[in-house]
């Protein structure tokens, strides 16, 4: 078997392997994240590599010299993160050469997200894939697999239906507020976050008749540019506790590092709401509400891992779509493969011929 196809990893932690407050504390600032990538991208035995930094996901793409880099890459991320080894040990995987391939095109397609089908991860893909070739982190290896990656998704995609039905975090989210308060049209919303997940669970809100969206963010300026184009207004995220009563919903997906809605301060805002319930969506890890606020009366709160088991209650009437689209997935993994192992043997083999001579 061919060196490059032998050193292809991909090391993760996600919804399969960790729960929810251990993914939490695997998460990465953005800023961490980009620097894994260069610290392990200008090590002698890692050739390229990539970090993929999702909601439910951590996970390091790379080329290396040899499939020893495990315990290299798996001590870098313990050091990024701050958790132990054993505690990464237990809740990761770690996927070599054709399983390699197949996990990643999985991932692109939605396949291996917490909510089977979704389509935001193929954005935040893309998204990782961009800044780590502006980085110069990947080479020809990782950028064929990223790039065949995406086709392979597409076509899933379009020849199955592994989208049908309510297959994003924002969809689900604004489907069980709907379910709790009958109607949304007289509901008043509190997005705290600006980022996509944010925007898209705005979007499908205004598309259930709800008129009333404000928006707080660490960023005023994040704040004011999604407020306007929602026709809504913003706050400074400072400001929020101290206006809280006066919202139904609230949704939120920061990325501060630790909670921003503690159960003291949603305790006195009901006191001054005491016949409205509170209905609380959290989408950010690490958390920003504190879990033990559903222990309040008339308050409702729900994480991601609440949202992915509404949103998978179908998954069996899906099963036979989400079976052809492995089928289709597999085929670009194997093709791809196989393309691999062609280029690194005709390498190999001119690399024998130049010594010989």
């Amino acid at each position: 078997m061919s060196e490059v196809l032998q050193s292809l990893f991909v090391l993760g932690s996600t919804h399969h392997q960790a729960p929810l407050e251990v993914r939490e504390r695997m998460a990465l600032t953005p800023e961490n994240a980009a620097a894994l990538q260069q610290e392990l991208h200008a090590l002698d035995d890692i050739y390229e590599c990539l970090v993929v930094n999702t909601c439910n996901r951590v996970e390091v793409y790379g080329l290396a010299s040899a499939p020893t880099v495990e315990a290299t890459v798996r001590d870098f991320l313990c050091a990024r993160n701050g958790v132990s080894r054993e505690l990464l040990d237990a809740h990761s995987s770690w996927h070599t050469n054709l399983d390699a391939l197949q996990h990643a095109f999985e991932v692109s397609s939605g396949l291996d997200s917490q909510i089977v089908g979704e389509t935001d991860i193929l954005g935040q893909m893309k998204n990782a894939y961009a800044d780590a070739r502006a980085a110069k982190c990947t080479g020809i290896v990782l950028n064929r697999l990223f790039e065949k990656s995406f086709q392979a998704a597409k076509s899933a995609r379009t020849q199955t239906g592994i989208t049908r039905g309510q297959v994003s975090i924002g969809n689900v989210a604004v489907d069980l507020a709907n379910r709790i308060f009958g109607h949304l049209r007289d509901s008043r919303v509190l997005l705290l976050g600006s980022g996509d997940v944010a925007e898209k669970t705005a979007q499908s809100l205004k598309s259930r008749g709800v008129a009333d969206i404000t928006v707080a963010s660490r960023t005023y300026e994040n704040s004011h540019t999604l407020a306007h184009s929602l026709g809504g207004a913003a706050i400074e995220l400072s400001d929020f506790a101290a206006q809280l009563k006066r919202f139904d919903i609230v949704i939120s997906s920061t990325a501060a590092p630790g909670l921003i809605l503690d159960r003291d301060t949603l305790a006195a805002a009901l006191k001054q709401r005491p016949d409205r319930p509170f209905f609380l969506i959290d989408v950010a890890l690490p958390r920003d509400i504190d879990p033990t606020v559903n222990k309040l009366e008339n308050v409702y709160l729900y994480n991601l891992d609440d949202l992915s088991n509404i949103a998978n209650e179908n998954l069996e009437l899906r099963k036979a779509e989400i079976d052809r689209a492995r089928i289709i997935l597999k085929g670009y993994a194997w093709n791809l493969w196989l393309q691999l192992r062609r280029r690194t043997l005709m390498a190999t083999r001119q690399e024998e011929l130049g010594l010989e001579s």
